[in-house]
């Protein structure tokens, strides 16, 4: 049965909705980075055992992510953190010291699309309840 209200409650009542409305998206956007940035780092980790499977390990194992909540904002970033730089060269290619040029091996940018996909998804699922 439906709550019955006085014209002078209804704003009261709207901005109550609409602040539960709000605390749902936000805590649905913060776990939809969450769970985003968890897949991404096994995924990347994955592709990087794959591409570079003759080498340490090193660089496999150094992939992670970050979450940082804000007032107003959740960003996610995955780096790696044991070495740092190694990834754009690896994925773009670089000069070498004979004057040659070493081609790139892609194996983080579809892993990136992939988890644009499935974070836009979750969002879209956070927004509609």
């Amino acid at each position: 049965m439906a709550k019955k209200i006085t014209l002078d409650q209804l704003q009261g009542e709207i901005a109550s909705i609409l602040n539960d409305y709000n605390n749902s998206v936000t805590e649905g956007t913060k776990e939809a980075v969450r769970k985003t940035m968890k897949y991404g780092v096994d995924k990347v980790k994955s592709a990087s055992r794959a591409n570079f499977q003759r080498h340490s390990g090193k660089y496999a194992s150094g992939w992670t992510s970050q979450v940082d909540t804000g007032r107003m904002s959740t960003q996610g970033t995955i780096y790696n953190q044991k070495v740092p730089g190694l990834p754009h060269l690896l994925e773009n290619g670089h000069a070498n010291r004979n004057g040659g040029r070493t081609a790139g091996r892609t194996h983080i940018a579809p892993v990136n699309d992939e988890i644009q996909r499935i974070f836009q998804e979750d969002i879209k699922k956070a927004i509609e309840g």
